[in-house]
């Protein structure tokens, strides 16, 4: 996950700072090369990394801070505070036109996720009551349009093609046009990559914003490729002119630096990252929740969103009721499970929990997949009536299910073990799938 790697180190120099009853200048600037050299291998830009701990420790030391009752934790505000301000201070939407058509140009390399990109922010969009446009006008690399066009279908949004053999400029051009006839309003013109910056594409972006008064420019950057991703950004800034940029594969990124330099360096918001393959695994990027989750306090907030988007309400009530009673079948394990994978699965939700963000590392040896693959399997190898009523599985029927699953007879026993003390635990939790309490103070529950 990303900023695991950093979140680790921060948090044992602040473990530190906390166990002394009072600081002195030496114990900051101590912490403070401790967390330049964090940054510096979480792949921060050094200008950024040297601007930020100069800063942090400028404000430390102060009569204020040392003299304070808890200096440890105030030392932590002010680094929470500059991490905030660093990555940009407020989030930033893109802005779409109430009245009349927006046209937003994708930019960005080869493999860092445009066309896949474009796709996820037009189901945004659709969501939000706006009509988009998919424009696919990358001719160039093999496949591309049909990449687009399976994306698009899985939105439920429109792709506009004209084939690989026209320029991207008159397909820009057709595209605009296409959507005002059709009463579409919000057009995202996926645009060729290169593997490398060159001047050829830089040229060919600049005659599309000449030819269709493209209204914000969104650069797609991999997080993956750490400070390149921040050249990238600086070339495209430079270059061509962009209003915003989404980071894609952070999920994969377990030092994030690109996140803490691109708007140092390039003065350019971050707009959404990227988690994962599916339409809600593009989040909104917030500088104060990241900032939080950088420091292991969690992310609480975007947690409560994921649930409130990725748990149907009726069935949570319904299956609480179930638990309150201890009638749940193994039917409603799998519903659980289902909805835990809609908010990206357990590893996505423990790394959001406050004082987890360290411990990732240890916890993710902890999460088999393949183990909660087989369990899927192990269930919808019985019966209905066995899944309605687990009560009833003897022998005979556990050596048949673990036949079916192709598992080990003792698998099965674990899982029904497991299940029946699950049972008895929520009985004695009333209210733990309560779907109404999402975002009440003790009322978040995870769903299982």
């Amino acid at each position: 996950m990303a900023f695991e790697s950093l979140t680790e180190k921060l948090t044992n120099v602040f473990k530190k700072l906390r166990a002394k009853g009072r600081l002195t200048e030496k114990d900051v600037r101590e912490a403070m090369k401790e967390v330049k050299m964090a940054l510096l291998e979480a792949d921060v830009n050094f200008k950024v990394v040297k601007n930020f701990t100069k800063s942090v420790e400028e404000a430390a030391i102060g009569e204020d801070v040392m003299n304070g009752l808890n200096p440890g934790q105030m030392v932590i505000k002010i680094v929470n505070d500059k991490l905030v301000e660093l990555m940009g201070s407020e989030t930033t939407e893109i802005p779409l036109k109430q009245g009349g058509m927006t046209v937003i140009m994708m930019a960005g390399l080869q493999g860092a996720g445009k066309t896949t990109t474009a796709a996820k922010l037009a189901g945004k969009f659709k969501t939000r009551g706006k009509r988009p446009l998919l424009v696919a006008a990358d001719v160039y690399r093999p496949a591309a349009i049909k990449q687009l066009e399976v994306n698009g279908q899985k939105q439920g949004v429109p792709v506009f093609s004209m084939g690989d053999q026209k320029s991207p400029v008159d397909i820009a051009r057709a595209a605009v046009a296409h959507a005002k006839e059709n009463g579409l309003n919000t057009v995202l013109i996926d645009t060729a990559g290169r593997l490398q910056i060159d001047e050829a594409m830089m040229e060919e972006l600049q005659k599309i914003k000449e030819a269709v008064a493209v209204d914000f420019t969104v650069l797609v950057v991999d997080a993956m490729t750490g400070q390149e991703a921040v050249n990238v950004a600086k070339s495209f800034t430079d270059k061509v002119g962009i209003d915003g940029v989404i980071l894609t594969k952070c999920d994969g990124d377990t030092r994030g630096g690109a996140a803490l330099s691109i708007k140092a360096v390039t003065g350019k918001p971050i707009l959404y990252i990227g988690m994962g393959e599916k339409l809600s695994d593009l989040e909104q990027f917030y500088p104060d929740r990241m900032a939080g989750r950088i420091l292991g306090m969690g992310d609480v907030l975007s947690l409560i969103e994921k649930a409130q988007a990725g748990i149907d309400d009726a069935k949570a009530a319904e299956m609480s009721e179930k638990f309150k009673k201890a009638q749940f079948g193994f039917d409603d394990y799998l519903e659980s499970m289902n909805q835990m994978r809609n908010m990206g699965g357990l590893e996505s939700v423990l790394s959001m929990l406050p004082g987890m963000g360290g411990r990732m590392k240890d916890i993710s040896g902890m999460i088999d997949e393949s183990q909660m693959k087989r369990t899927e399997s192990i269930i919808l190898s019985m019966t209905p009536k066995e899944r309605a009523n687990p009560d009833i599985l003897n022998i005979s029927r556990k050596q048949r299910i673990a036949k079916g699953a192709g598992v080990d007879i003792a698998e099965v026993n674990r899982l029904v073990k497991q299940f029946n003390q699950a049972r008895k635990m929520m009985k004695s939790m009333p209210g733990m799938m309560s779907g109404k309490g999402m975002g009440r103070r003790g009322g978040f529950r995870l769903p299982f």
